[in-house]
């Protein structure tokens, strides 16, 4: 009888799967429109459309905390026949490590399809800061305890967890100082009122070259074309400290598998298109492309990784 119920799922997976899609397939922003995200969907969704023959419409959802609930709850909500699509970010892993909420987890109630692009956080500093290194802020923090302030986004934001994290690997305290929206403390940071931040590399590219701002530390694993001579995390003193944020495709749980393997097949084809990668890679991001498998390990391992980040400081998921 199991076997029975199995094999029927396969052929309608299939019969499905033949006549895919079968209407426009919509693909679910959780930020507004023209933010980092909406861009990376728009970049994809013309070669999707070119590839399966049918329209692929990005619809912005923002709102719902920091994890994009808005979005997320309506696509799990959604018939599980991949004409809806979501764009989740790092958030809303953060959001399952710290709070989860079962209408709409990832490798649950969404199931993955494949990860887009990751992005390495990079540390920055004022240049008034008496520090030429990581090493060296750290080393100053450490002397006067909560002296040196740092921008967040607020709490349980990428951000904060990189300064927690920092915390309990050297034992420096730092002083946060937050913010109400992703890289909101920039112009702050620049005049000097704070002292450091954790932020993507396509925002301080062009002040650290300017000179007003200190690039310390690349916190991945490898360099950043745009800044070649600031060193990895693990080259700085500090391996496995590794932030990056990033963003896939995810599915309402139920979607068959043949219909999640033709969206991965698009879908990595339009990410690896060279002026999609080359897009990507202006602004010190990266492809991933990765299989469902893949991005659902990876999604697992930031689980469980910020979520012993956060708990081990009592932060709370963000709002």
């Amino acid at each position: 009888m199991r076997s029975l119920f199995f094999l029927l799922a396969f052929l309608l997976g299939s019969a499905q799967a033949q006549n895919f899609p079968s209407r426009p397939v919509r693909i679910l922003v959780p930020a507004p429109p023209g933010s980092s995200p909406d861009i990376r969907a728009r970049q994809i969704a013309p070669k999707l459309q070119e590839a399966l023959g049918q329209p692929f419409v990005v619809e912005n959802r923002p709102g719902g905390g920091g994890a994009g609930l808005i979005a997320a709850r309506e696509a799990a909500r959604a018939a599980p026949d991949g004409h809806t699509l979501l764009l989740a970010l790092i958030n809303s892993a953060i959001f399952d490590a710290l709070s989860p909420d079962p209408c709409c987890r990832l490798n649950q109630e969404l199931i993955p399809v494949s990860r887009f692009t990751m992005t390495p956080l990079v540390a920055v500093i004022n240049p008034s800061v008496p520090a030429a290194s990581l090493k060296e802020l750290i080393d100053l923090g450490k002397k006067k305890p909560g002296s040196i302030t740092y921008g967040s986004a607020g709490p349980g934001s990428s951000s904060q967890l990189v300064a927690t994290w920092l915390e309990s690997e050297t034992g420096v305290k730092l002083l946060e100082v937050p913010y109400k929206g992703v890289n909101a403390e920039l112009p702050d940071l620049v005049a000097g009122q704070i002292m450091a931040a954790f932020v993507v590399p396509q925002v301080v590219v062009a002040p650290v070259k300017a000179g007003k701002l200190r690039a310390l530390a690349v916190l991945g694993d490898k360099r950043l074309a745009g800044l070649p001579d600031v060193p990895t995390s693990a080259e700085a003193g500090l391996p496995g400290v590794e932030a990056l944020v990033w963003n896939g495709i995810f599915a309402p749980a139920g979607t068959p598998r043949p219909v999640i393997d033709i969206l991965h097949r698009e879908l990595v084809k339009a990410y690896n298109a060279p002026e999609i990668k080359a897009q990507v890679e202006a602004t010190g991001s990266y492809v991933a492309a990765d299989s469902p498998d893949e991005f659902a390990a990876f999604i697992r391992a930031e689980v469980a990784k910020w979520g012993k980040v956060g708990r081990s400081a009592g932060i709370k998921p963000p709002q």
